[in-house]
């Protein structure tokens, strides 16, 4: 393997996935869409390769850097949160929150949200010289590639 990947052990992820992108493709926006009925929600990655780095950029708008865990097994990078909204704090799956006197929502968007995105590393990647920086919503991090895997130049002799 030569670049960094998605790591998706779950065929029915996938294939949810490719189902969500295809009713895209035939209704243009989404008129039932799921995500509002999950708790779990996945954030806009980009992935990039210059010459000696592969750098992975996750966009987590109004997380804070406490909310996000990063750890790496072997050769997959997992980036994980857990983040509870003011009002969604101690709030059990399935159960409303106890309403106080003075709240009366209109509208109620805002909930807590939680996402596990795992990516599995390239053969050249070493997994020692990971780090990782957050800041204004946007988690940058860096993985450096192995010496011994960087591209040489190399020259050919004449032969006598």
């Amino acid at each position: 393997m030569k670049t960094l990947s998605v790591y998706r052990p779950f065929a029915m992820e996938r294939a949810l996935n490719d189902f969500s992108r295809y009713m895209d493709d035939v209704l243009g926006e989404r008129p039932f869409d799921v995500s509002l009925n999950r708790k779990e929600w996945m954030p806009a990655v980009d992935l990039k390769e210059t010459g000696d780095t592969y750098t992975l950029e996750a966009e987590l708008p109004g997380m804070e850097e406490k909310d996000i865990a990063l750890h790496v097994e072997g050769d997959i990078l997992t980036i994980s949160s857990k983040h509870e909204d003011d009002g969604a704090k101690n709030v059990s799956p399935g159960k409303e929150k106890d309403k106080k006197d003075d709240e009366n929502y209109i509208i109620r968007e805002r909930r807590s949200v939680s996402f596990s995105r795992s990516f599995e590393l390239p053969e050249n990647a070493d997994p020692d010289s990971i780090s990782a920086r957050f800041k204004n919503g946007l988690l940058t991090v860096s993985i450096k590639k192995r010496p011994e895997s960087k591209k040489r130049q190399i020259e050919i002799g004449i032969n006598q």
